[in-house]
């Protein structure tokens, strides 16, 4: 009975036309990606995709904000894109975006799950986690920041030490031409590590220089061509060399950079006298046994040490560097601004927030350069957690990616600063 069974099927299979087969599969691949990528009734509109591929060939990932201006003005302010198999909604206006991510926080309250975030960070963290894992890290990182000076005093002081190191370190190079960027992120991660590791490292620092290096490189790296294709068809580029790989282990080494100060801390941790975040959060690991019932673990640990670093050293020194170029590119924006300095604070005091009521005119110019400098035009993308209408469309719940276009109308000018005479003297601070 198998044999004859097994006749049968060579005789099929000798009978099938190679090219048959081929078309088959072809046709049964072509119907799998349009049930898949099927459209519900309501949903943004956006520009005709490819199958399989979507809108890749539409968008420049060098500079994927300003792909998405074009877009925008065809489409309006909710748009949808599809990046290989990822579906993406894109919002605009401010409008809008208030009313996603503050009147629907909930429903966006989640991340998408990038095969590249969730190889390295695995859901663990504060910038990549989901649901009670986020809200948990959430809350812990942000009264544990307090604790150690955010908002307060302390932090201000801690600021003005590092900006004194930062002269210094500047003086030293005689006048000469030299590239700002790692003293600056030198002097910006020191305020994070005083916090984190509860101590600054000088600028000369081989270790502290290689994990800046490092934390650079997984920055470029992060937005590179190869990536961005490993979060589209993971399952093949994991097998294939570049700079995803490299990318890979750039992370894996700032991991163990981490887990070797947190070995470190465990040497001489009093938990009855926390020092830094390490600390508490070593502190918090003890209240739950069963590590699996809870994020408070080491993995979690390593990687919400490296969101405050990313979030709070690359994002502030680079912005500090758009505000070097812009001042270079508007000298007399920067006569301007130099002459408010000398006149409120003068050149032996340091500045400080007391004087930011006193300084209209280079508020105004910090605005601009907030403005122009936009360093995340796109944002961390969200997801929908449950069905959700925006602007009268429908977005179906954990299948489209929300990303807010912070990129609106830029414009190259210092606009703003032709009104700064008529700006309230307490301006309120532009959210990041």
């Amino acid at each position: 009975m198998l044999a004859a069974a097994g006749s049968l099927v060579a005789a099929i299979w000798a009978g099938l036309h190679f090219r048959t087969v081929l078309l088959a599969a072809v046709v049964f691949l072509f119907l799998s990606d349009y049930f898949r990528s099927r459209r519900p009734k309501n949903f943004p509109p956006g520009p005709r995709r490819l199958p399989f591929l979507g809108n890749i060939f539409q968008i420049d990932f060098k500079q994927p904000h300003l792909a998405v201006q074009q877009l925008v003005k065809k489409y309006g302010n909710v748009i949808s894109l599809d990046v290989g198999i990822m579906s993406s909604v894109i919002i605009s206006s401010l409008p809008l975006i208030k009313e996603a991510f503050t009147h629907l926080d909930e429903n966006f309250i989640s991340r998408p799950k990038f095969p590249m975030q969730k190889h390295i960070f695995n859901e663990n963290g504060l910038i990549f986690s989901r649901g009670q894992t986020w809200k948990e890290q959430r809350r812990f990182a942000l009264m544990t920041l307090r604790n150690f000076g955010l908002g307060k005093k302390s932090l201000e002081q801690r600021i003005q030490e590092e900006s004194r190191h930062l002269v210094e370190a500047i003086g030293e190079e005689g006048g000469q031409p030299f590239d700002p960027h790692f003293k600056i992120n030198n002097a910006v991660s020191n305020i994070i590590c005083s916090i984190t590791f509860g101590e600054r490292f000088e600028y000369h620092d081989s270790q502290f220089q290689e994990l800046l290096r490092l934390l650079d490189e997984a920055m470029y790296l992060g937005s590179s061509l190869m990536v961005q294709f490993y979060n589209i068809f993971p399952g093949i580029m994991k097998h294939l060399p570049g700079q995803h790989q490299t990318a890979i282990a750039t992370w894996e080494k700032l991991k163990s950079y981490v887990s070797d100060r947190v070995d470190n801390h465990r040497k001489d941790w009093n938990p009855d006298e926390p020092r830094d975040f390490i600390d508490a959060f070593l502190k918090e690991m003890t209240k739950y046994p069963d590590k699996a019932t809870t994020s408070f673990n080491e993995e979690s640990l390593i990687c919400s040490t490296l969101d405050l670093f990313l979030a709070g050293t690359e994002t502030t020194s680079t912005t500090l560097r758009w505000a070097l170029l812009y001042m270079a590119l508007f000298p007399e924006v920067q006569e301007k601004v130099q002459a408010e300095i000398d006149r409120v604070i003068g050149q032996e005091k340091q500045p400080s927030l007391a004087d930011r009521n006193s300084m209209p005119y280079t508020t105004a110019v910090v605005h601009e350069v907030l403005r122009m400098g936009n360093i995340i035009p796109l944002n961390v993308p969200r997801e929908v957690t449950v069905d959700t209408t925006l602007a009268g469309f429908h977005l179906p719940k954990e299948s489209e990616l929300a990303l807010e276009n912070n990129w609106p109308g830029l414009s190259f000018l210092f606009s703003s600063l032709l009104l700064c005479k008529s700006l309230p003297s307490s301006r309120q601070s532009r959210r990041s």
